[in-house]
């Protein structure tokens, strides 16, 4: 287990949100009432577009993509949260905590690349409509899809492999609400420069490739549809992608946030805020934002209650 100064760790302490108990209760039942909106809006979705042959197109097979992984994404880490907020132990076993971080950023990742996407298709419907559904077919689709998802776990899994043969020699106390790799690197006391070259090399790749993805993507739509001489075309035509973009700027701010700055030691709890609204109110707020701006799924949503 010891090897010099360098300790094998069997566990780590998740800090979390250290407060008074009447703080943490009430972080849990908020915790818990986002989590359990999260799944009925997610889940809401995949039956809606699963059961209505309606929504058996390319835009809504993303769109299920999507809240499968929200789903997935929330469930990786917000269950651990709530256990640690009211229990007295806030420890997670080596293995457990090894196992969040690669699901947790897999996930991410996926995150970024589904949004590319989804902005590639709605590219194609709206500077190509002619071509779209021979282009953008079922297999195409789903193989992107694939790609997304394969793509998004591979990523991860070198700097995973890396970070499971770190040794640790002090505290073992992570000053977040999940294991997240920056705090695997800060707490580790063996040489991760080639964790770090290969972290930050993978997330330029990603981040950046998907982002220049979705911009591109949008300067073309944006450029086509004002080239549009009809006023209610204009409005359908960015109706059709408004949903996506909203979610896009949400995802891609917290993103910015958290990842472009000068020092993240000086700003621990302000990163654990916008992490939060990255990692829980996104995912929650995707069903909303689609649902809201989508005429034919609010218009079943109704008649399903309005039968109840």
């Amino acid at each position: 287990m010891v090897t010099g100064n360098q300790t094998y760790v069997k566990e780590f302490v998740l800090l979390g949100f250290p407060g008074s108990w009447y703080l943490q209760i009430s972080l849990f039942m908020l915790f818990l009432f986002m989590y359990l909106l999260t799944l009925t809006g997610n889940i809401t979705i995949i039956c809606v577009v699963g059961t209505h042959r309606l929504f058996h197109t390319p835009m809504y097979y993303f769109l299920c993509n999507l809240s499968l992984l929200d789903l997935l994404f929330t469930t990786a880490y917000i269950p651990q949260t709530l256990v640690n907020l009211v229990s007295p132990s806030k420890t997670i076993s080596f293995l457990s905590c090894l196992l969040q971080m690669y699901f947790v950023f897999s996930l991410g990742c996926i995150e970024y690349l589904l949004l590319a996407v989804m902005a590639y298709d709605r590219f194609l419907a709206i500077c190509h409509p002619l071509h779209y559904s021979s282009t953008m077919n079922s297999t195409f689709s789903a193989q992107l899809a694939f790609g997304s998802w394969v793509g998004g776990f591979l990523t991860v899994s070198g700097p995973t492999f890396l970070i499971s043969r770190l040794a640790f020699c002090g505290p073992t106390i992570i000053n977040h609400f999940f294991c997240d790799i920056d705090s695997w690197i800060a707490l580790s006391c063996t040489d991760t420069h080639l964790i770090e070259r290969v972290y930050i090399t993978l997330s330029f790749i990603v981040v950046l490739g998907s982002f220049v993805v979705t911009l591109v993507s949008y300067i073309y739509i944006i450029s086509t549809v004002l080239r549009i001489p009809s006023p209610q075309r204009w409005q359908k035509a960015f109706s059709t992608c408004s949903a996506h973009l909203t979610v896009v700027v949400i995802w891609y701010s917290c993103s910015i946030f958290l990842y472009v700055q000068p020092s993240k030691q000086n700003s621990l709890n302000m990163n654990k805020v916008v992490t939060l609204l990255n990692t829980v109110m996104t995912p929650l707020l995707n069903p909303f934002i689609y649902t809201l701006r989508n005429k034919e799924i609010k218009d079943i949503l109704k008649k399903a209650f309005s039968s109840t």
